[in-house]
């Protein structure tokens, strides 16, 4: 079931009723409500993979009490190694297995041999990546004392399972949810209006911008050689606003829809093309995966302590892990490696944290070097999704190839529709930029207006959704 679907549409209104109104707002009905909704909404997808759920749910449920119980520290280790393989061996058969073993196969050929690899012929459970790093942050967090295993298995599984960020995030943490699971929930007008809100910007984003892009980029990254520099270059830059406003775009829905429940998600994106320098990016894209890898991988290596050497092999495994945690194939990991190229200066001459505010803050404009910073970590992020978007490292190379060609000083190629979606990426930049400060851009937009203008403003986002809404378009993020 997808957030941009009529099947949603229907979902939503149903449980946010029976949520507050069929349950007498008592917390055990309330929450049981929730997991059958959430095993529902999984199901809907494919029935078949909702025991992979349900059986690393138990598993880290299990192993999370038996941690805790633990007598010595040995014992500790094992049921957390048990989790942990457990886990990420599932992970690694359905979503690493055949990249593996084709590889291998192609390092083979390369000396000379030739074998035949035995693959898989599995789709890859949708939320995997997601709800697997949900179990194993709180396995590990009783595992270093910082929370106590809850023993209400049903409280513990809408924290992995919750809908709204089930199969694409945010990535949780036991500290942050759990307790607002476990305590009682009232329902708040202001807050609802307000999820509502970032429900619809969440919705203007993906359905608007995102999935108009997308025409676009796929067609330049499908057949990159039938076109010039110029027009890879545009569908380079259509890619950055396609791949932030699918995914920021879905997690406005996800953090809007919990809103509704009276739950609060962790914000996953901070207006991260407003960024200074990649290590501000870096602190405002995909925000729960960013700080999971750092606490939970980086720390442990030793993070930015030690010895010069030390920091930038830290800094590498940190890179290489997010790129091949989105997806079994070379140009993920390329694109990771390139990022950790670009952070790695500010790392060694400790300016990876000079810029931790919002840009302008307090003020309209930016400076002129404000400005370039933004616009040179722009571009340098819009070349790294190259990779990221291309299928294969050939097809990469082929498309920078072209698109650092002398065509790149001819004209793109443009028609009306290209046209109208320059336009509407214009007119998001500059509410995403009049909106910088907030949690979301959209959430103060037209408080101060007069209601006719506020009505206007409201029904005419709601006609371009409509407007632009086809058939539905699969969140990218889905994949991973």
């Amino acid at each position: 079931m997808l957030f941009n679907s009529v099947d949603f549409a229907i979902f939503l209104p149903i449980v946010f009723i029976l949520y507050w109104f069929a349950t007498g707002k008592n917390l055990k009905l309330q929450n049981i409500l929730l997991l059958i909704s959430s095993y529902f909404f999984y199901a809907s997808w494919d029935y078949r993979f909702l025991f992979l759920l349900i059986f690393s749910t138990l598993l880290d449920f299990y192993t999370g009490i038996r941690i805790y119980i633990a007598k010595t520290i040995l014992a500790k280790r094992i049921w957390l190694w048990l989790s942990i393989g457990v886990n990420l061996g599932f992970l690694g058969i359905f979503k690493y297995y055949n990249f593996f073993a084709n590889s291998f196969v192609d390092g083979l050929a390369h000396l000379g041999m030739h074998a035949s690899p035995w693959t898989l012929n599995v789709i890859l459970p949708i939320g995997i990546s997601f709800y697997t790093f949900h179990g194993l942050s709180y396995v590990i967090d009783i595992y270093k004392d910082k929370i106590v295993p809850t023993k209400n298995f049903v409280e513990y599984s809408v924290f992995v399972s919750f809908f709204p960020l089930l199969v694409a995030g945010p990535i949780e943490r036991a500290t942050h949810l759990l307790p607002q699971v476990q305590k009682e929930r009232q329902f708040e007008y202001s807050k609802a209006v307000d999820g509502l809100r970032q429900i619809l910007w969440g919705a203007f984003k993906k359905i608007v911008i995102a999935d108009n892009c997308a025409k676009y980029v796929n067609m330049v990254f499908d057949n990159p050689s039938d076109y010039s520099g110029s027009t890879l270059a545009l569908g380079a830059l259509f890619f950055a606003f396609q791949i932030y406003c699918d995914f920021s775009g879905y997690s406005d829905i996800a953090l809007g829809t919990a809103r509704l429940f009276g739950i609060e998600l962790l914000q996953n994106f901070a207006f991260p093309y407003f960024s200074r320098d990649i290590a501000e990016f870096w602190r405002r894209w995909h925000i729960s995966l960013s700080s999971w890898f750092r606490d939970y991988l980086y720390i442990p290596l030793g993070g930015s302590q030690g010895n010069v050497w030390l920091k930038i092999r830290n800094t590498f495994i940190i890179f290489l892990a997010s790129g091949f945690w989105h997806g079994a194939n070379w140009t993920f990991i390329i694109w990771g490696a390139i990022n950790s190229l670009y952070f790695l200066p500010l790392l060694v001459l400790n300016k990876n944290r000079t810029n931790l505010k919002i840009v302008a803050q307090g003020r309209y404009w930016p400076s002129v070097k404000e400005f370039l910073a933004i616009m040179a970590t722009f571009c340098m992020t819009t070349f790294a999704w190259i990779f990221f978007r291309a299928d294969s490292i050939s097809q990469a190379k082929i498309y920078l190839s072209i698109l650092f060609s002398t065509s790149l000083l001819t004209p793109p190629k443009l028609h009306g529709e290209t046209l109208a979606t320059i336009i509407l990426v214009i007119i998001f930049i500059v509410i995403e930029w009049s909106g910088r400060e907030q949690q979301y851009a959209f959430k103060r937009m037209g408080f101060k207006w007069p209601r006719l203008l506020r009505l206007v403003m409201y029904y005419s986002i709601i006609l371009s959704i409509l407007y632009f809404s086809g058939a539905e378009q699969q969140f990218i993020y889905f994949q991973f």
